[in-house]
């Protein structure tokens, strides 16, 4: 092998010509790089050569030869080699050259040690670590730090010595370098400590924590922003390792770094990184946090740091120091409870928004808005005091913070439209003002501020008017309507896209009304059909299509009719373009045509199932993504990138590939190469996911139509269930449902009834059985490991509907309803995988709040319960014995919304079980009556809806007879309330107690008030044992029942009339029945009413 041809080739690869690092890459890995002596000869320059360049590339070449070479070399060449890199590296001046020096020892010892060869070289290196020689201290701690990195299961004997050393180096004297090298060891030991028998390791690590917090520290002074990231990246690496590692500091190391993030003076890329760590921390820990009670801290702070948002930063996807505060806001609403989170920034919010200083007003608003989504629920208790606070700042003198309350309100409209549309009257004038006034100033001096005002105004419409009746958005469409057409001729493309996306708002929700407005707003549009230019106006396109598609909605089959091919063609067309949002809208607009036009829609059906298929088929990258060796901590692990989990590939200086890339040396050509790779793996998961939804609705439409298609489509989305991206999973798993439920009606009226219980007592066909047992494996199988909160609560919602339409045909298959309950147990009690984070045990213990989003997740296995209990009836008996614990500690919950949902769920169980419910009467009876005085409405309604159920099926008639007075006396203000939810089921209550024991009820003082309370005002459900009770007393002859006939024929007229939907088809009989009987007893009575007369004819 030449020497100097080698080294000719070598310094080739440092060149600045591409085409010899190609061939001199090539040369050296087919005649050099498979011989020993060719890592002799790396070895050799790297440790004699003058020129620094080429030592660093002798360096990482030698390390990748190191694993495949390293044994082939003599023995005595090896010994050698040893002793020339450690004295080479020792007095080494470039740091660049003794890191990859270092990283080539490391390589060497994870062989040799394994092999019982260079013993010494820990002893030497911990010497070292403590020589008088700063070099030298730099050196070995950070050779120490590629040993531990590479091996560190094998040194868990040596870290008590590891330990005493690295306490007096993390505290070096002179050199930052010995400090950063240790942390960066001490982040690897973590990762082997084995806290629950190794506590004097454990304790070693705890009492230098805030030593590495010193670490972190000293360089945010200095300003060393390559040891600021390595030391944020060894905090985060933390949080992956054993909770208990940072349990004891775990406060005083958020409150570092809330406080560090809120920090002025510190540069916006090292507060950043701490709002980066505070995310994660949130991500991995929240039950720490929620434990700790942190939340109200770092709420106040995110506010506090909101204020920073300067005056060019309108876009939401900027990343500031600002828009970090206010996503860590955002995830912390979704996270910890109310209590800890929103309240306390209502608190805090009245100085923001009142204060002479603009940017304050605006952070305060904004801030408001973030949270919406994290605690919908808690917001619309709160909006009375909201909305005037946001109608306020809509008329602000200051322009930035009147388009903050826009995009707050458009925020709060997302997520309760019914509860802000109820404020309309207010709302709408206010936003009229905003657009006209915004359009006025578009052409002036702030024609960019007037822009931005003008688009958050057609997007906060875009959202308030779902939720209007078409009533309430007939009054406003005249006024509208020539404001925002006038913008689709505006020269920016944004705002354009605003005006037409609040078009298709407002045609969506005023439906018919919007028919005059059609034909002009179509020909109008037209023109933005088939742009495809540049990124802007493709996105003006999808638009336009999902605007067209409201329109459509709104106008009928009909008037549409002659745009459909046109559109379907266009649309067709973009799935070419290359653009991913504009696929998604088409596949958005073939599914909203399929729901307006059902069969008619068939002719488009194959043209439509081939697009959806291309995308479901659509070849993922594998996304093993190589990072490169500041990542090497994450090598072979998954990391999260806009929800894409993402494996982390090593370095290719590792040695791994036999084939490395010839450009591997010019990291400014290939720098972000991977991450853009990872985006678009993403986007095509994420078209998926779209897809699979517009695949559901069209099957759901279609019906039989689409048939010949079936069996393909859920062959391909069966194969998706398991996807790695989870809005992937859910909508494959959604769209599985559907296509059953859609399959399922489509059976003769007769095949599609169902009786409750196991096995089967109406067989269905083997089609339906199958379809049905692959559902339920694929969806069991995910089910129980899932780790994403939202799939699981979708399985939860897909399970509940799906088993009330169907029966017990889902729970057919072999241990299905073993799994299912064990599955159920594991979410109510909170012990599911999605429910589980790095903390300990003990946190959960202590938690008595939930976040909304957490509740969510129980309360939709609540509903699972409920419709287990339906379809196996009096079978599930058996089960609540296993449920029954669970349910009733929410019984008891601190929070009225989980009381209020448990005492919910034991009612309609009891209801499902029927009689079964006898064993559990005791236990159930005694809850229901503590809740019948439950400070809460909402809990003592339902109370009195459950004691009702509980006594009319259960057979422990003295038990429950001997309870009446206490029932009846808690029943007794109910029902002189004005609370009408209550009032309903109170009245449900009494009316069940009349049926079932008519001689324990005092008939004549509770009858005439009970009549004085009909017709039932909100809940309808309750007028069947209403006007059972009323029908049963009459048949039975009552003489108080017949008495206040005059009173009761009124009341009969009003729920046999309008609204519809007042009662049941079998109430509704029972009634026919009675006024023909009342009839012929008081004729003139019944003839006073037309509607009682017309029921009867």
């Amino acid at each position: 092998m030449s020497q100097q041809r080698f080294i000719e080739l070598l310094e080739n690869i440092l060149a600045p010509d591409t085409a010899r690092v190609k061939a001199a890459t090539a040369e050296l890995r087919k005649d050099y790089y498979t011989h020993p002596e060719a890592l002799i000869q790396l070895l050799q320059i790297l440790t004699t050569y003058d020129h620094p360049e080429l030592r660093q590339l002798a360096a990482t070449q030698a390390r990748a030869l190191v694993p495949k070479l390293w044994t082939n070399i003599s023995e005595t060449a090896r010994n050698d080699a040893r002793r020339a890199l450690l004295a080479n590296i020792l007095e080494e001046k470039t740091q660049l050259v003794r890191h990859s020096t270092a990283r080539v020892i490391s390589a060497i010892a994870k062989i040799d040690l394994e092999d019982g060869e260079w013993m010494d070289l820990p002893g030497i290196m911990q010497s070292e670590a403590i020589s008088s020689n700063v070099q030298h201290r730099e050196v070995s701690t950070y050779i120490l730090f590629t040993i531990l990195e590479s091996m560190a299961d094998g040194f868990m004997d040596k870290f008590p010595q590891l330990f005493q050393l690295f306490n007096k180096t993390i505290q070096d004297p002179e050199s930052d370098e010995v400090r950063i090298n240790t942390m960066l060891a001490f982040s690897k030991m973590a990762m082997m400590i084995d806290t629950e028998n190794d506590e004097q390791s454990l304790e070693s690590f705890q009492n230098n924590f805030p030593n590495m917090v010193a670490v972190l520290q000293r360089a945010i002074e200095l300003g060393d922003e390559d040891r600021t990231m390595q030391a944020f990246e060894v905090f985060q690496s933390l949080l992956g390792c054993d909770p208990k590692l940072l349990n004891k500091h775990f406060r005083d190391l958020i409150m570092f770094m809330i406080t560090l993030a809120a920090n002025k003076e510190v540069e916006d890329d090292a507060r950043s990184q701490a709002l980066n760590f505070l995310t994660q921390s949130v991500s991995f820990r929240k039950m720490k946090i929620q434990a700790l009670k942190l939340g109200e801290h770092l709420t106040i702070k995110c506010l506090e740091i909101a204020t920073e948002i300067s005056e060019d930063s309108d876009d939401q996807d900027e990343l500031t120091v600002a828009r970090s505060a206010l996503a860590l806001l955002d995830l912390l609403a979704g996270s910890l409870p109310p209590a800890q989170v929103v309240v306390p920034l209502l608190h805090a919010l009245g100085p923001y928004v009142n204060s002479p200083d603009p940017d304050r007003r605006r952070a305060g608003i904004l801030a408001l808005g973030t949270c919406v989504e994290g605690a919908p629920d808690f917001i619309a208790t709160q909006l009375k005091e909201i909305l005037p606070m946001i109608l306020r700042m809509l008329e602000d003198s200051d322009l930035k913070v009147r388009q903050a309350a826009l995009t707050t309100l458009a925020y709060i409209s997302d997520e309760l439209a019914e509860d802000v549309g109820k404020e309309h009257a207010t709302i709408m004038p206010a936003l009229q003002n905003n657009l006209l006034q915004g359009m006025k100033q578009l052409n002036g001096p702030e024609s960019e501020k007037s822009i931005s005002l003008v688009a958050s105004t057609c997007n906060a419409l875009d959202s308030i008017l779902d939720g209007l009746e078409p009533s309430d958005v007939q009054r406003y469409i005249s006024a509208l309507i020539p404001p925002l057409t006038a913008l689709f001729q505006h020269p920016d493309t944004k705002l354009k896209t605003s005006a037409i996306g609040a078009v298709g708002s407002i045609a969506l929700n005023a439906e018919d009304a919007f028919l005059p407005f059609f034909e002009p707003i179509m020909s109008a549009l037209s023109e933005f059909v088939q742009i495809k230019e540049n990124e802007e106006e493709l996105n003006l396109r999808c638009t336009t299509i999902d605007t067209m598609g409201h329109m459509a909605l709104a106008v009928g089959a009909e008037p549409f009719q002659r745009y459909v091919r046109p559109l379907m063609e266009a649309t067709e067309e973009g799935l070419h373009l290359d653009h991913v949002k504009l696929r998604e809208s088409s596949y958005i607009f073939w599914s909203t045509m399929a729901k307006v036009y059902e069969e008619k829609f068939a002719p488009f059906l194959e043209g439509v199932y081939k697009g959806l298929m291309d995308s479901l088929n659509a070849e993922e990258n594998d996304l093993e993504v190589e990072l490169g060796e500041e990542a090497a901590d994450l090598v072979g692990k998954q990391v999260t990138i806009a929800g894409k989990k993402i494996t982390v590939a090593a370095a290719k200086d590792d040695g791994d590939d036999e084939e490395e890339d010839e450009d591997e040396m010019d990291d400014d050509d290939d720098e972000g190469s991977d991450w853009d790779e990872v985006t678009a793996a993403t986007a095509v998961a994420m078209e998926k996911e779209i897809a699979l939804e517009a695949l559901g609705n069209i099957i759901t439409y279609t019906k039989g139509d689409f048939m010949p298609y079936m069996e393909k489509s859920i062959e391909t989305t069966l194969t998706l269930v398991d996807h790695s991206y989870e809005g992937t999973r859910r909508a494959a798993i959604g769209t599985l449902f559907r296509a059953f439920a859609t399959l399922w009606n489509m059976q003769p009226e007769e095949a599609a009834k169902w009786e409750p219980g196991l096995p089967l007592k109406l067989q269905p066909s083997q089609e339906i059985l199958k379809l049905a047992n692959l559902i339920m494996t694929g969806t069991l199988a995910i089910w129980q490991a899932e780790e994403d909160r939202a799939t699981v609560t979708d399985i939860n919602r897909n399970l509940a509907e799906t088993l009330k339409l169907t029966g017990p045909v889902l729970l057919s298959g072999d241990d299905v309803l073993s799994q299912l309950t064990n599955t159920l147990v594991s979410i109510i009690g909170k012990k599911h995988p999605c429910q589980q984070d790095f903390g300990d045990e003990s946190d959960f213990e202590i938690l008595e709040e939930s976040s909304e989003y957490d509740w969510l997740l129980i309360d939709t296995a609540m509903d699972v319960l409920i419709a287990l209990a339906g379809t196996l009836a009096e079978q599930f008996g058996e089960l609540w014995k296993i449920y029954e614990k669970l349910v009733l500690q929410y019984a008891s919950s601190t929070e009225h919304m989980e009381r209020s949902t448990a005492v919910g769920t034991i009612a309609e169980c009891v209801r499902g079980m029927g009689p079964a419910v006898t064993p559990h009467t005791t236990g159930l009876l005694k809850a229901l009556l503590h809740r019948m005085s439950d400070e809460d409405n909402e809990t003592k309604s339902n109370a009195a809806f459950a004691m009702g159920i509980l006594q009319q099926y259960s057979t422990k008639s003295n038990e429950v007879l001997k309870a009446f007075p206490t029932i009846l006396g808690k029943l007794e203000p109910m029902l002189q309330t004005k609370e009408a939810r209550i009032l309903d089921n109170a009245a449900g209550c009494v009316s069940r107690m009349i049926v079932k024991y008519p001689d324990h009820v005092p008939i004549k003082e509770v009858v005439p008030a009970l009549l004085g309370l009909l017709p039932l005002k909100e809940d309808f459900e309750e007028n069947e044992p209403v006007f059972e009770m009323i029908y049963q007393l009459y048949k039975s002859s009552d003489s108080t029942i017949i008495n206040a006939t005059p009173q009761v024929v009124p009341i009969l007229a009003q729920v046999m009339g309008p609204p519809e939907g007042q009662l049941s088809e079998s109430t509704r009989a029972e009634l026919v029945e009675l006024v023909t009987f009342l009839h012929t007893k008081q004729p003139a009575l019944i003839q006073e009413h037309a509607i009682l007369t017309a029921a009867i004819q």
